[in-house]
């Protein structure tokens, strides 16, 4: 069956909007800052064959690796009705903290689809609060690792055993149970007035739709290959810098993107399973193919290779913590380089990090056991429609702010300022954007993490643009590496500056600079 245009717009967005409102129903529902605030979670609707329908806006390094943890969870050959819980990077997950549910829809026929919801709780265990330990060695120092299972009340009694703060784990996971059952409800809903016959085709004509589309505009761009290489500064075990090399080619209406020559997998945590590679490269074409709905028929023009144990092909049991939020970053940083050597108008580098900051301490007589985690948004690279936007996630992540009345209202910490950082953003006829400060007070002794990237290597500019101001970590005015376990005193002041964006086209004052 194939939709008229009418018909597949009003299916388009009624199964986007579907996803939407799991998203809402979890954030509306969830009690840890990290989901509630910053809204680090995501959603989606796979059909019964394990191919993505529809997907809300929300996180690209979440949406990207899901149709991982679907196959995973069909791989266990579930049962109509059941409720499947993964974090497992080597099976379906991406880092550790990122507990995934995925539903199984049920039909009268059998499995009718998969309701999924990705939500990053700020604790899972392992050696320090926030389950993001800089340097660590192995996945297991990262916290419990749950393959694909049946989330049973034994489950999730075995699960809360072995995290900090087991009561908002268990709301946060109530959270993600409604939103699940809501993706359900929905798709009931829609298949008693259309049909699941009619539902399914319709899916179906949406993937062919997008991948026709994505096609289309994949064999717009210049065709050939290009190969291009940029860091990571350090793994936290060592600083030295990690190259990720990519050789993109466009051709015949498909990209495919090979990793050969990137380097082995490292000692510390900033390797990251295919899975999450994929996502990164997906985000890139994404930025592509325009209003195209991002589904399963965008990936069939997407093709990703690399090396099998490579520090983007991970292979258990390495860790990588770091892999999901800041090499991730990279990679998307340097296949939007290869295109960019390739003649297609790529906007300056933006920040190219999540800025990865946990705090949290042990139970004392007058606080129980707390943990907290965020990242912050810098600038964007300026492009060729305007300049970049100021104080925003970019790349891979799309999450919010977390206010400072919560952050305060919550937790032993003080946010002493945070403001733009001036003079961060690269100079260019459209300007990159600017970087934030943030600084904390702790109130209380704690354990912290600090994970970050574009710390010596800036954000470039594009078409003569200048580029970003590099980042800066510093405790209590004293530099601090970009990956760092940190233990603190009360009083003691951590200060991060996001890095700004890249500029775009010559012109203007470069005003990119260390603030002191």
């Amino acid at each position: 069956m194939t939709l008229d245009p009418i018909t597949r717009e009003v299916m388009a967005h009624t199964f986007a909007g579907i996803a939407e409102e799991m998203g809402l129903v979890l954030i509306h529902s969830a009690v840890s800052p990290n989901i509630r605030e910053r809204r680090d979670a995501s959603a989606a609707l796979f059909d019964a064959a394990g191919d993505m329908i529809a997907q809300a806006a929300h996180i690209p390094v979440h949406l990207g690796a899901l149709a991982d943890a679907v196959a995973a969870v069909r791989a266990e050959r579930p049962s109509p009705g059941e409720l499947y819980i993964v974090n497992d990077p080597y099976a379906g997950g991406s880092h550790l903290p990122d507990l995934t549910l995925v539903g199984v829809i049920r039909t009268a026929e059998g499995v009718g689809g998969f309701s999924v919801v990705r939500a990053h709780h700020s604790d899972v265990g392992g050696v320090t609060p926030g389950s993001m330990p800089a340097g660590a060695r192995e996945l297991y120092a990262e916290g419990i690792v749950v393959p694909p299972l049946p989330l049973t009340p034994e489950v999730e009694r075995m699960l809360l055993a072995n995290v900090r703060t087991p009561e908002v784990r268990r709301a946060d996971l109530a959270a993600q149970r409604a939103a699940v059952e809501r993706g359900a409800e929905a798709m009931w809903s829609l298949a008693a007035r259309l049909g699941w016959s009619f539902v399914n085709q319709a899916a179906r004509d949406l993937m062919d739709d997008a991948e026709r589309r994505t096609r289309a505009a994949l064999g717009r761009l210049p065709r050939g290959s290009a190969t291009e290489t940029d860091w990571l500064e350090g793994d936290g075990v060592t600083d030295a810098d990690i190259p990720i090399t990519v050789r993109v080619e466009i051709r015949d209406g498909t990209l495919h993107a090979d990793f050969a020559g990137t380097a082995p997998a490292a000692p510390g945590n900033a390797n990251c399973p295919l899975a999450v590679t994929r996502a990164a490269v997906l985000f890139a074409v994404q930025t592509l193919v325009g209003d195209t709905p991002m589904n399963a028929g965008v990936t069939r023009a997407v093709h990703v290779t690399a090396p099998k144990g490579c520090l983007v092909h991970a292979t258990r049991p390495s860790a990588v913590a770091a892999g999901n939020v800041e090499t991730s970053q990279r990679i998307a940083d340097v296949v939007m380089r290869a295109l960019g050597s390739l003649g297609v108008a790529v906007p300056g580098q933006g920040q190219g990090t999540m800025n990865n900051l946990a705090f949290g301490a042990a139970a004392t007589p007058t606080r129980t056991e707390w943990t907290y985690y965020e990242t912050l948004g810098g600038g964007q690279g300026g492009g060729p429609d305007g300049e970049g936007p100021s104080g925003v996630h970019v790349g891979m992540s799309n999450t919010r702010n977390t206010p400072i009345e919560v952050l305060e209202s919550e937790y032993p910490v003080r946010v002493r300022r945070y403001a733009l950082r001036a003079g961060s953003g690269g100079a260019g006829l459209h300007p990159g954007g600017q970087g934030v400060i943030r600084e904390y007070e702790m109130l209380a002794a704690a354990e912290a993490t600090i994970l970050t990237e574009r710390r010596r290597h800036a954000p470039r500019g594009s078409h003569g643009g200048a580029g970003g101001a590099p980042g800066r970590n510093l405790l209590n005015d004293q530099p601090v590496a970009s990956k760092a376990n940190l233990r603190l005193d009360a009083g003691d002041v951590i200060r991060i500056e996001t890095p700004g964006g890249g500029g775009w086209g010559v012109g203007g004052v470069n005003t990119a600079k260390e603030e002191r």
